[in-house]
């Protein structure tokens, strides 16, 4: 087995090899992504309707069974929303516990109190306690950013999310973002047998698009797909032709005049933003063991008569599609004789990028 300390990615990609297949094997290195990879990075934490009304709190768990973070959302009486820490300063009880409407936050515990920002405001029987309150009476408050209705926190690190949200606006700042509503319907939960960075993986290329997906591969021109590496995030472009549905991109858009059918973007670590001429499909995925992966698809629908044509249609059955791949692999890298492999130059730029960055983290 490897440690964690000798994982190294050759940023040539034509000379590379990939992580070896202990990283997917080692329950150290498991744990120790938990710390470096995932409390070091921004997560998407829901969307704005779940605080839809000032004073509202909705409290929640980040990655239950891998992070376990009890976390909340709050607006306050101005409208602004917080994300903050659930976790009273005092004894650590919970301090929301279902979703509410109030002016303040209080745990029933003790009777510590909050504002609905994360400051402290009282505590019962603490006249005699010396240089209190402090700073860290008050909940811990993450620092949040939104894309049309959804929110993110950041849970540590130095990703600069504001420019990544930018520059993905240049491609998808078009869509009216405000009009998109979620259906619950069309949302749906999977459960995958494999190791959460091989889903990744297998999401970053195309490459497998034309053994794995044949409906997919119909509608999406294989020969012109790209993979733009950028900065902690991978953007695909998938063309489609006159038959397909694709983007109506408006003039002096960077794309004007080609016939995108999808713009997919992955963000480092965990999360995909899908885009089609229907709307938009959110992948979040979420480590349960080093042998399985909640995989969380959360749809928004922008116009529903595209909803069945194109290279959105029929997104379950290419996820049913990816999930038995992956776990394909997943057995296949139990195997003592697989130390690794290489990447397609032409193919597998996200790939690699991806695996620069788990081996760079774990080496920090």
């Amino acid at each position: 087995m490897s440690t964690p300390s000798q994982y190294r990615v050759n940023s040539a990609i034509d000379s590379a090899e990939t992580l070896p297949a202990s990283f997917y094997n080692d329950q150290q290195t498991f744990d120790l992504l938990k710390e470096k990879v995932f409390y070091a990075s921004w997560q998407y934490v829901g969307d704005k309707t779940l605080v839809k009304l000032n004073e509202e709190v909705y409290p929640f768990i980040l990655m239950d069974g891998y992070l376990t973070e009890p976390l909340l959302l709050t607006r306050d009486e101005q409208g602004e929303i917080h994300c903050l820490s659930n976790v009273c300063t005092h004894r650590a009880n919970l301090v929301a516990e279902n979703p509410a409407k109030t002016k303040r936050l209080q745990c029933r515990y003790h009777g510590r109190k909050f504002a609905l920002n994360g400051k402290f405001q009282s505590m019962p029987e603490f006249k005699q306690a010396k240089d209190f309150p402090r700073p860290c009476d008050d909940l811990h408050k993450f620092l949040t950013a939104e894309w049309g209705p959804l929110l993110f926190a950041k849970l540590g690190g130095e990703i600069d999310f504001s420019r990544m949200l930018d520059e993905m606006n240049q491609k998808v700042g078009f869509i009216p973002s405000d009009e998109l509503v979620y259906s619950d319907a069309l949302s749906k939960e999977y459960l995958v047998n494999a190791h959460w960075a091989l889903y990744c993986d297998n999401y970053l290329e195309g490459f497998h698009i034309p053994f794995v997906h044949e409906d997919l591969n119909q509608v999406l021109d294989y020969s012109t797909y790209e993979v733009q590496v950028e900065d902690h995030y991978v953007l695909q472009v998938g063309y489609g032709d006159e038959a397909s549905d694709c983007f109506d991109l408006p003039e002096g858009h960077p794309d004007e005049g080609k016939m995108i059918a999808a713009y997919y973007y992955w963000i480092y670590p965990n999360l995909m933003l899908n885009f089609y001429p229907w709307g938009l499909s959110v992948n979040i995925v979420r480590p349960l063991s080093m042998n399985q992966t909640k995989v969380s698809f959360r749809t928004y629908i922008l116009d529903e008569s595209k909803l069945h044509s194109g290279a959105g249609a029929l997104l379950d059955k290419v996820e049913r599609e990816d999930e038995a791949v992956v776990e394909s692999v997943h057995k296949g890298l139990k195997s003592k004789y697989y130390p690794g492999g290489r990447f397609s130059p032409s193919r597998e730029q996200g790939v690699h990028y991806f695996h620069q960055l788990l081996a760079a983290s774990l080496n920090k």
